[in-house]
This record gives C-alpha cells, sequence and structure tokens, in this order.
C-alpha cells in the first residue's frame, strides 16, 4: 500500500482544517508514493520512539503530537528536530501526525469512554501513577467535563456548562486554585496520562481498515518518575 492510500483515507475522517490554527498535522516528513506496511503508533517522536521504530523496522510512525510546530530554516544535525528528521529519511520512515484534528473527532470522546467517576477511578481508569485532585474530594460529581492533554484554556468553558468535575492535565497551581474558588473542583491526570490512550485507539481503527498492515504501538512509559 502507498503511503498516500493511508494518508488520504486519515485525511478524510480526521480533517487537517479541523486542526487549530496554530497546529501542524498531516505528512509531516516523507514521500507519499512511497510503501508502507509496518505503522509504529505513539504519542510524540523521541529519539526512543524512532528507535524503537527502526528496531521494529517500521516504515512510517503516526503520532499524536508533531514534532514539527514550527518553519524551519535549516535541517541538520545540529537541532533536536534536525537530527530526528535526517534521522527519518536515512531509515525511509514516513512520519505523520493528527493532533487537535484528532482531539476534536477523536479523543474527547475516546477519554470519556475511560472516564466515569473521579479520583481513584480516574487514577485505575487511565492506569496512573497519580492525579492531582483540586477541591474537596468527598464533592458530589452528577456531570463531568473532560479535555484531554492541557486543558486550562477551557475552564471558563466548563463553569458556563455547569459540570461539576473537570478532568484535563497541565494545570497549574494558580489556575487550580482559581478554578475551585469559582466551584469547579479539578482533577488532572497529566498531560501524557489523559492522551497516550491515542495509540490503542489507532491501532484498532487501522487494523479494522487495513488489516494486513502490521501496526506497533510503541512502548507505554510516562515521560517523569514520582520519588
Amino acid at each position: 500500500m502507498k503511503v498516500k492510500e493511508l494518508t488520504n483515507w486519515l485525511d478524510g475522517r480526521y480533517p487537517a482544517d479541523m486542526a487549530e490554527h496554530w497546529d501542524n498535522v498531516g505528512l509531516l516528513v516523507g514521500d507519499d508514493e512511497a510503501e508502507v506496511h509496518h505503522v509504529l503508533l505513539a504519542l510524540d517522536l523521541t529519539e526512543k520512539t524512532l528507535d524503537e521504530a527502526i528496531s521494529a523496522g517500521a516504515d512510517m510512525i503516526i503520532t499524536h503530537h508533531p514534532m514539527i510546530f514550527e518553519g524551519q530554516k535549516k535541517i541538520n544535525n545540529h537541532s533536536f528536530t534536525g537530527r530526528r528528521i535526517l534521522k527519518l529519511i536515512r531509515n525511509r520512515i514516513q512520519y505523520y501526525a493528527m493532533h487537535t484534528n484528532y482531539d476534536v473527532l477523536g479523543m474527547a470522546e475516546l477519554s470519556a469512554d475511560y472516564l466515569k467517576e473521579c479520583g481513584e477511578f480516574v487514577k485505575e481508569a487511565l492506569a496512573l501513577n497519580d492525579v492531582r485532585i483540586y477541591g474537596d474530594p468527598d464533592t458530589m460529581v452528577e456531570k463531568a467535563a473532560i479535555c484531554t492533554g492541557s486543558g486550562k484554556s477551557m475552564i471558563s468553558d466548563v463553569l458556563a456548562k455547569g459540570a461539576d468535575v473537570y478532568v484535563t492535565g497541565d494545570i497549574d497551581h494558580h489556575t487550580g486554585i482559581d478554578a475551585v474558588a469559582s466551584g469547579l473542583p479539578i482533577i488532572d491526570a497529566g498531560h501524557y496520562g489523559t492522551e497516550y490512550i491515542f495509540m490503542k485507539a489507532m491501532r484498532k481503527i487501522l487494523e479494522e481498515k487495513y488489516p494486513s498492515l502490521q501496526i506497533t504501538c510503541a512502548k507505554v512509559k510516562s515521560p517523569y518518575m514520582i520519588l
């Protein structure tokens, strides 16, 4: 199968015009005329993820977070991004990202399938080491709002919808206490914690659509540790 067959289908299901204006989605590195047989799915394209793809023999990587956000005036080995782009090209690996377009058309609903109650349940449902709770943990919850990734910019919308709790990631100290003062408890499950489920979901979708395509998920490992 050619890369363009897969990317055209993905572009149709998760259109780029649904992404935020600042985002960068689609085929970021590669040749859409190349053949693809083995896709590796990951949340981020890190050095370890790239090495994992090479070791697995993958010829395409699909991530949620784009490795390239800004214009690149130079592509060389002097920057993290440049080195990864060169490594992708040397190993003939095509690279595609689907970020806020997937957030809008898949991620939030997907996360809602995993989260139903609060605190301990969120931690257990997403298999996390920890969650942060802002507010009274004994608050009764009937209506929850969910925003995967970094969701502090959506707090005013959550308040307007009358949610009893907000599950998201990347909440800083002041945002947390201000939300509680406004009557909104928050469960911060972390940016990684609310979005690594992208890999399992996309594997299921791709396997159903392209049964002959080999799909591998990058190892699930939190980018931080709790001491």
